[in-house]
């Protein structure tokens, strides 16, 4: 059986720096945590902090902003497939699209010391206090940043250009973007970058953006005074929920999608697909970036391996939410 002193050994370190790296508490440096968990691979070492309690299986910790979303909920059975075949364990928190509640949940997954986390975060940029000794870590959805360099996301920039072009191609000029708030959700703002660069370039002006929270309200929608003073012919939803929500509203308002207005949203949930008419959306890979994540977060955690950046393609699924003017 290898010892822990075989691994410190390999990876050229003290047996106390080899234990703080392997047990996530201490500070060490990113380069020498990594030599040592590829030490620890190649030697076939498995310490016990990363079993956790008596027993107990290894587990990974995720962080998404909200389990109600289909979106999340459709990421988080592609982790939890992955971890099932690798044998570990899956704790979820929840920010509720919180920035400031982040940081605390990220500390309550790292209490019950994981193999690695899994974050998808309002704005990766924004998080500050984070403990010295972090596993390894990926974000889902968010892009790299410089602490978190390793990620799977979709380049939802080109996903809002992409919407936006295909309504201009159908003869609409008065486009509103309606969206959760920016500061909660970097992919919406990233989404709404795209909507406006695709308006700059064949010189039509961008409405402001139509910002709600995230969480409730959504049936509560009300786009009347939106709708009177701006006249949009389309409306693009930085989600399908939330397109779910302004189909509604306009609704309520007497008008008639796609005859009078058009809608598209962002994910591809299946729901869209039950509602008459179906709705056009920008299908999102969830369940695969999930799978995504977890096997780059194993392959991280279990073999040492660099962190990566993997971008995954998307697709629009035309529905029956939009027509030519």
């Amino acid at each position: 059986m290898t010892t822990l002193q075989q691994v410190a050994t390999r990876a050229g370190c003290s047996l106390a720096t080899a234990s703080r790296a392997l047990g996530l508490k201490g500070c060490v440096s990113d380069t020498m945590s990594r030599r040592v968990r590829r030490a620890a691979a190649e030697l076939g070492y498995r310490s016990t902090p990363a079993i956790g309690k008596a027993g107990r299986r290894p587990v990974i910790g995720v962080l998404i902003p909200s389990i109600t979303n289909p979106v999340f909920s459709s990421s988080l059975s592609g982790i939890e497939n992955r971890m099932l075949v690798a044998g570990h364990g899956v704790l979820i928190a929840q920010s509720h699209y919180e920035p400031a509640r982040e940081a605390d949940a990220i500390q309550a997954l790292l209490n019950d010391r994981p193999t690695g986390l899994i974050l998808t975060l309002c704005d990766p940029s924004n998080i500050r206090s984070l403990p010295q000794a972090m596993p390894p870590t990926v974000l889902l959805g968010n892009r790299p940043t410089e602490l978190f360099p390793a990620a799977v996301t979709v380049d939802n920039f080109r996903a809002g250009y992409e919407a936006t072009k295909m309504l201009i191609a159908l003869g609409h000029k008065a486009i509103l973007f309606v969206s959760g708030t920016f500061t909660a959700s970097d992919r919406a703002r990233l989404r709404h970058d795209g909507y406006r660069q695709a308006m700059l370039e064949d010189g039509i002006e961008a409405l402001d953006p139509v910002q709600i929270p995230f969480v409730g309200g959504y049936d509560q929608l009300d786009l009347s005074q939106v709708v009177t003073q701006l006249s949009p012919t389309a409306i693009i939803a930085s989600n399908d929920l939330l397109a779910f929500a302004v189909i509604g509203a306009l609704r309520r308002e007497g008008v008639c999608v796609p005859r009078d207005v058009s809608v598209v949203g962002f994910d591809g949930i299946a729901i869209g697909q039950m509602m008459d008419p179906p709705l056009t959306t920008m299908e999102m890979p969830d369940v695969s970036m999930g799978a995504t994540a977890a096997s780059l977060l194993l392959d991280m955690a279990d073999n040492a391996a660099p962190a990566r950046h993997f971008d995954i393609a998307y697709g629009l699924r035309r529905g029956g939410t939009v027509r030519a003017i």
